[in-house]
């Protein structure tokens, strides 16, 4: 290494979290521009991006030093009773050797995995162990030998400095030396040159680098206030010094002249630390065979057997069956993967022994016979024509891979399995990392700033929602944006911010499907770390390291249509204990008539409005129709469907661009749609085998031009001595696969997903009630798609019985109500209730007979599992209405009743129990007179909490104005053309205000409902600025406009909003001069961090001098940027009047978009 160079060795990424605030890619560039040799990173206490370091760093043409700032616990790294900041010191370790990555590696998971105490920790007897190929620096200020430099006990200092030697011997450890500008490093520096010169090891210059660029310190201490939670204004919190930037060689042999030995001794460690990662070799585990076999011969007996289950007689006599089993297996022993089949096999079998649902298959596995004898997938791969090859390439031996579906409820005892089979330190889940992506920037950058939430979020809101949107492109693509930024200097500020922090790894999470496998403790290949709960085992490389590294890796997926299957197919077997989907056919009119009904809801893959459109136009007839539905409607080959269709109906003649073509595409109509199609054209025509096509298929993808110019000639010269075909024409076939092998789909994974949809399909026809009560069951903890549900069972006329105490199970459930099969709302899907004491409820139903009153419910279950808000619920959603009292009176009750039940528990406890004792206590409660809820009020409660209304709708107070209207039901829209005029009437349930992208004028979309269905309406600009006002949750409008129904969706623009013409009459005794609403919005106050108890004390004033009925709120900015919400009280309701709003506008939140941020923070 040159003399006059530098070699940063302690330096910190953004894999440091919220405290690093480098940049891989960056800081090879840097490094370059400075000619530095080699560098190093250091990150706290963890090795996430290691990987992606040494791959980066080797691209460049850099040494990648790899190493950690470890946390030493003062004693042994189990003990937990110090508090944070004498938990741990600060000590930097550098791998200089294959064995020193090992071990650090080694070191770094003990840390997180035993060592954990606010943060992961080793200790110097875990050092000694793990000592070789290792260099220890002394570290920062926060070091054990720097620690007590500062505590002025210079003796103390030596003598750690001194065991670190001894640990690591004298050549492997130094003295770290750091210069931010800072009193206490002058002070450490002028003693521990002594230090090392007395104990005879090197002194290191340092720089603490956490960012690239001096200028980069403010928006890096911003991100530290977002990291600590604290604002930028505080003075008392954690600043770093504006030295931490990554320093030039002139920089730093200028700060540190006077130690020369401290610059040349970093170039000879840069000279001594050379790791070499291997990629691509497997480390696969193996699979035990029982006794007897070999891994080849087991796999060779449980397919043979597979395939006369699967295949019955035919197994015996149909060559091509024997001979596709016959080539996989050699393809899967050549490969080397057998073992890979059969842990995939064992996990999945357990699976299905268990009776947990797995789904048909997913990706490419489907296309082999051996997956599907095995029972992995359940497509036949013959009678759908997939191929193999796609699957596993014997041309290019790559890992393949098998993603598997699993019942969302019941995937964690999958995984349990495999842990418990091969080990916990084998297997781990995978980490991902969350950014600091363009909106959360944003409003975290708004938030340690100190803007109000309503600033910051204003200009969060200018931000287009376009996945992967970044800050500069929504400046350019919204003029309001790039305006705010150009006149307003605190947002120019934040922005500036915001931009240098956007896409950093803002906090490390678990992936949702992913798992590693490896053939021994994964800590000898990958750090490990511990979830943020500190349960499961968590890789700390993300997926694409774990693959470059050779490991297995595996999806387990959590599919909620399987699990909504299971639950459907549970209710089924009540009444038909024998029925399978097994046995089902697959050429079922029935089931393909609910596609071109375009009644999709609930069906998997076919929900979104334009999927359901195009299914109407589709005619399924077959289930390879839906197979194709599902590869065509996506971005890209979107764009064929209507010439598809118009080929299918024989409205446009097929042509081929060769008569072998005929035989590859003519199931679908001429048009190519499957990569399986690319490779079979290439082996028909060019004389490719399978795999050689997946190559040209692979090759086409991804574009290369001086690939493709090669695939080109050996393309034509292939046709010519194959099939005679003339270069012209070979030129214009490889132009037609190029271009269908850019967004072509894998057949396999259409056909194991169409498979499900029509699984889906045919519950919903045959077994309506069962499939619509899984559906529901399974989306507890969502409303939204609860009233969506509902909706879809209203038109085919299941009725939904309300939730009862007495009747409710947990989940949604067939009834029998007036002669047919209804649905009972589950107790479990009511908001705010808790499912564990619903379960707990009911068992005491099932063991003590039903419950006679409210008191009778709270005494039975006890005041631990009752509670206040629990009650509320239930008693506003009409759980305790066959106690025949009103709920408003019920609700009133509720204390006395938890009295009760309480006392009946003190009793119980000191043994005073008599006969009659749950009739004294239920007696003491009082009778209330109260007012019983207005309808609007209950009807909110409902919709709130059960996703739809039960005792009646809010259009039923227009029942008269709607008299004689013409006004056409939600529903019947969907048959109209687009563009089509249309007139409704119907609540709006939600408002969000938007801004156009061209000159950022303000327009809105609204979710109307009526009694059939809900629309989401666009109102533009030029409407907008003339009905804003009107465009609230809960008002009912009737609204005039033109359908589009070109995208995913069906949708509606505005012409004109009004309120219908009576209501504005009737209406006026609400207060607001509007109509009668839904559960009327609370008016909403909001205080800064700087409100006065006068400016309380003027509020309350201005609200007690227009007395009503409205609700008040009132927000608080907290320092935290959480807003803090509560209720002003019974005694401060209001009537809001021209005068109140005027008075209160200081204060007023009145844009209903600002409102659902405020909840959703609050």
């Amino acid at each position: 290494m040159q003399r006059d160079s530098f070699v940063h060795l302690h330096l910190h990424t953004e894999y440091s979290l919220l405290d690093g605030a480098v940049r891989m890619r960056e800081l090879m560039k840097r490094a370059a521009e400075f000619k530095m040799p080699a560098v190093a990173v250091t990150d706290h206490g963890n090795l996430f991006g290691a990987i992606e370091f040494y791959q980066e760093a080797t691209r460049a043409g850099i040494k990648p030093i790899m190493g950690c700032e470890a946390y030493i616990a003062p004693r042994s790294h189990k003990e937990k009773g110090s508090s944070m900041r004498e938990s741990a010191y600060h000590f930097t370790l550098l791998a200089q050797s294959d064995i020193g990555y090992r071990n650090l590696v080694k070191l770094i998971s003990t840390a997180h995995l035993d060592g954990f105490h606010y943060r992961p920790r080793i200790d110097k007897e875990l050092l000694s162990q793990h000592r070789e190929g290792l260099i220890g620096l002394s570290g920062c200020l926060a070091g054990e030998v720097n620690s007590a430099l500062q505590a002025n006990n210079v003796q103390k200092a030596t003598a750690a400095a001194a065991e670190y030697r001894d640990i690591l011997g004298a050549e492997n450890f130094f003295i770290e030396l750091h210069d931010h500008g800072m009193e206490e490093q002058k002070w450490c520096n002028a003693v521990l040159p002594k230090i090392a010169k007395d104990l005879g090891v090197g002194l290191v210059a340092a720089n603490d680098v956490h960012f690239l660029r001096r200028d980069d310190h403010d928006a890096h201490d911003v991100m530290l206030c977002i990291g600590t939670g604290k604002m930028v204004a505080d003075e008392s919190r954690m600043k770093y010094a504006p030295e931490l930037y990554f320093k030039s060689p002139d920089e730093m042999r200028e700060l540190f002249k006077d130690y020369p030995e401290a610059i040349s001794k970093k170039l000879a460690i840069g000279e001594r630390c050379n790791v070499t990662i291997e990629f691509g070799k497997s480390k696969y585990p193996e699979y035990t065979v029982p006794e007897g076999y070999t891994r080849e011969s087991y796999l060779r007996e449980l397919c043979h057997k597979g395939l006369e289950d699967r295949y019955g007689e035919r197994a015996k006599i149909d060559n091509q069956l024997r001979e596709r089993l016959a080539y996989e297996l050699g393809v899967l022993e050549k490969t080397g993967l057998v073992s890979y089949i059969l842990i995939v096999w064992d996990f999945i079998h357990f699976a299905k022994g268990r009776g947990i649902p797995v789904g048909p298959g997913r990706g490419s596995a489907a296309g082999s016979i051996v997956a599907y004898v095995l029972g992995i997938t359940d497509i036949d791969p013959l009678q759908f024509g997939l191929v193999f090859e796609r699957f596993l390439n014997p041309d290019r031996v790559s890992p393949p891979d098998i993603d598997v579906d699993f019942c969302e409820a019941r995937r964690g005892e999958v995984l349990e399995y495999v842990r418990q089979k091969y080990g916990e330190r084998r297997v781990a889940q995978i980490i991902t990392f969350g950014k600091l992506k363009a909106k959360s920037v944003v409003r975290d950058v708004g938030r340690v700033m100190g803007l109000p939430y309503r600033d910051a979020d204003r200009i969060a809101k200018m931000i287009p929602n376009e996945l992967g949107i970044t800050l500069d492109s929504a400046a350019e693509k919204n003029s309001e944006l790039k305006r705010a930024i150009a006149t307003e200097p605190q947002t120019k500020q934040l922005f500036e911010y915001a931009k240098i922090l956007e896409g950093l790894s803002r906090n490390a999470g678990v992936h949702a499907a992913g798992v590693v496998i490896a053939d021994r403790d994964l800590s000898e290949y990958i750090p490990l770390c511990r979830d943020t709960k500190g349960n499961d085992v968590i890789s700390q490389y993300p997926m694409g390291p774990l693959n470059d590294l050779g490991l297995l890796k595996m999806d387990f997926l959590g599919l909620k249509t399987l699990t909504v299957i299971e639950d459907t197919l549970v209710l089924i077997h009540k009444r038909e204990p024998e029925f399978s989907l097994k046995n089902i056919p697959l050429d079922d009119k029935e089931t393909f008539d609910v596609y071109n009904r375009g009644e999709t809801v609930g069906l998997f893959q076919m929900e979104s409005g334009g999927m359901t459109s195009t299914a109407k136009q589709f005619e399924v007839q077959k289930i390879d129709d839906i197979i194709a539905l599902i590869a065509l409607y996506r971005p890209g080959p979107m764009d064929l469907i209507g010439d598809y269709i118009k080929r299918k109906k024989g409205l446009t003649k097929i042509r081929y661009e060769h008569p072998l073509l005929e035989e590859i595409c003519a199931d679908t109509y001429g048009v190519m749609i499957y990569q399986e199609q690319v490779m079979a054209a290439a082996s028909k025509l060019a004389g490719y085998s399978l795999a050689q096509g997946d190559l040209l298929r692979r090759a086409m993808g991804k574009k290369d031009k001086e690939k493709m110019a090669k695939e080109r000639k050996n393309f034509i010269e292939g046709c010519a001595s194959t099939n005679k075909i003339p270069e012209k024409k070979a030129n214009s076939i490889f132009d037609l696969l190029e271009k269908f092998a850019g967004y072509g789909f894998n057949k396999s994974h259409s056909a194991a997903y169409g498979l499900i949809s029509y699984h889906t399909a045919y519950l919903k026809s045959h077994y309506s009630v069962e499939f619509m009560a899984g559906l529901l069951s399974n989306e507890i903890n969502n409303t939204d798609k609860i009233s969506v549900f509902v909706g879809e069972c209203k038109r085919m006329g299941i009725a939904i019985l309300p939730p009862d105490i007495n009747k409710s199970a947990l989940k949604f459930t067939p009834e029998e109500h007036d002669g047919k099969i209804a649905i009972r709302y589950g107790l479990a899907a009511i908001k705010n209730v808790g499912e564990a004491a619903m379960q707990m409820s009911i068992e005491e139903r099932a063991r003590a007979g039903d419950y006679i009153s409210l008191e009778d419910f709270c005494g039975r279950i006890g005041t631990r599992i009752a509670n206040r808000k629990m009650l509320e619920s239930l008693i506003k959603a009409g759980a305790f209405d066959f106690v025949g009292r009103d709920r408003a009176e019920l609700f009133a009750c509720i204390d006395d009743s938890l009295s009760c039940a309480a006392a009946a528990l003190r009793d119980r406890t000191v043994g005073q129990v008599s006969l009659f004792d749950e009739e004294t206590h239920a007696a003491t409660t009082r009778t209330r007179v109260v007012t019983p809820w207005a309808d609007h009020e209950k009807l909110s409660y409902e919709k709130e909490l059960l996703g739809f209304y039960v005792s009646g709708h809010p259009l039923d107070a227009y029942a008269e104005i709607f008299v004689g209207k013409s006004y056409q039901p939600i529903t019947s829209l969907s048959e109209m053309e687009d563009r089509a005029q249309f007139r409704i009437a119907g609540v709006i349930v939600q408002v969000e205000k938007k801004f156009t992208r061209k000159d950022g004028k303000p327009f809105a979309v609204i979710w109307l409902e009526d009694r059939t269905a809900t629309l989401e309406i666009v109102v533009w600009n030029d409407v907008f600025v003339t009905v804003s006002s009107l465009l609230e949750p809960g008002r009912v409008v009737e609204v005039r406009g033109a359908i589009d129904n070109r995208g995913d969706a069906l949708r509606a623009t505005a012409q004109k909003v009004r309120v219908p013409s009576a209501a504005k009459t009737n209406g006026a005794a609400n207060g607001n001069g509007g109509s009668p609403r839904q559960g009327e919005p609370a008016l909403l106050l909001q205080f800064s961090q700087s409100a006065t108890s006068a400016e309380l004390r003027e509020v309350r004033e201005i609200l007690a001098s227009s007395p009503g009925q409205r609700r008040v709120q009132l927000l608080f900015d907290r320092p935290s940027g959480e807003p803090l919400r509560m209720d002003a009280g019974a005694d401060l309701r209001v009537e809001l009047t021209d005068d109140l709003q005027q008075r209160l506008m200081r204060w007023l939140v009145t844009s209903k978009s600002d409102r659902r941020d405020l909840d959703s923070a609050a």
